[in-house]
């Protein structure tokens, strides 16, 4: 098979998954408004049952039919987990598919659109992994909007072409840093998105449809911090052990001072003090949410941010490098091999 069809294919399963994660989604909304349905026949039988209307107390016993609602909420819900998981296994079929239209084969993530596909998928599985573990499938609306838009933002806007890795990320530590790297996102995704609920839930003083569902502000706030104390530690192996030896590697110095080095450092300085301040302040609850926002905010702001808004970065995901090895490619007359070289070295190349 060539490697333009392995691209088309990769292409092919991208959009597959998006689409059973956005049925997935249709199937998570569609037990929100059943069990929505449920809980109001509930509630007017109850009415009646109270204010004396003939039939009422036969409702109130049980007369009403709610378990037909309820009943297609829970086969809902279950479609949209396995929807999930599925639409998990068409995902990482692209991404090996991506990595082998590649000439050489390599890793799936030389550009900001692989690494986007990559982060998404690693945000599904850690949610499909996390339901089967500590039940947050009502947690699934989010997480599947979250990836559609993030997929359909990497296809329609992000898209570049696959080639070869530049020698400063064909290393294996690039394997080993993007990895912890991607699943330290992940997890802080999820973990941020458990912070928006806790948030948007302490406010409501009478929470009904999807707030009345997801657990109580306690059960949210001890979540999001389990989360974020599994993404800790391997964001500190991505950004202080794996990324240092891999500039060294590659430039010759563990710490350059690069845009994307110091708002990672930043990054783990904010998530430090929110696991600091719990562990010493007793931060809980609003607090310790929009502390964990922040982290987040400066996480995004270090993968989208820095790749559009800077011009000396060398982890550089936007289109310009590979604008400039095509410059380089289309010089006309002769060019010696030293200078060609020096052309593609000086170019903001190294993406990672």
């Amino acid at each position: 098979m060539s490697d333009k069809w392995w691209e088309v294919f990769s292409y092919e399963a991208v959009i597959g998954a998006a689409v059973l994660y956005f049925l997935a989604m249709l199937a998570y909304f569609f037990e929100l408004a059943s069990l929505r349905t449920a809980s109001r026949t509930s509630e007017l039988a109850t009415v009646g049952a109270s204010a004396g209307v003939p039939g009422g107390a036969g409702a109130a016993d049980g007369d009403v039919d709610v378990e037909g609602p309820s009943r297609r909420s829970e086969v809902a819900g279950r479609l949209g987990l396995v929807l999930t998981a599925f639409a998990v296994v068409v995902h990482l079929v692209a991404l090996v598919a991506r990595g082998l239209a590649a000439d050489p084969d390599r890793v799936p993530w030389g550009n900001m659109y692989e690494f986007t596909i990559s982060g998404t998928f690693v945000v599904a599985l850690i949610f499909v992994l996390a339901t089967f573990r500590i039940d947050i499938e009502w947690l699934g609306p989010l997480v599947t909007t979250f990836v559609v838009a993030a997929l359909m933002a990497a296809f329609l806007a992000l898209d570049d072409a696959v080639l070869p890795l530049p020698d400063a990320l064909n290393s294996p530590w690039l394997v080993i840093h993007v990895v912890s790297a991607v699943i330290s996102t992940g997890a802080f995704t999820i973990g941020a998105l458990l912070s928006v609920l806790y948030l948007v839930k302490a406010r409501s003083a009478n929470p009904t449809g999807y707030l009345a569902r997801i657990p109580d502000l306690k059960v949210l706030d001890r979540l999001s911090y389990r989360m974020h104390a599994f993404g800790f530690p391997v964001w500190t192996f991505a950004v202080l052990i794996t990324g240092p030896i891999w500039a060294h590697q590659a430039w010759g110095a563990y710490w350059n001072w690069d845009p994307k080095e110091v708002w990672a450092f930043i990054t783990w300085v904010v998530y430090a003090a929110y696991l600091h301040a719990r562990a010493t302040a007793g931060w809980r609850g609003r607090n310790a949410a929009l502390l964990a926002l922040v982290g987040a905010a400066t996480l995004w702001f270090n993968f989208i941010g820095i790749n559009f808004f800077s011009s000396s970065s060398q982890h550089s995901y936007a289109e310009g490098a590979a604008q400039e090895r095509s410059v380089v490619l289309r010089l006309a007359g002769p060019v010696e091999t030293a200078q060609e070289v020096g052309v593609v070295v000086g170019a903001d190349d190294a993406r990672a």
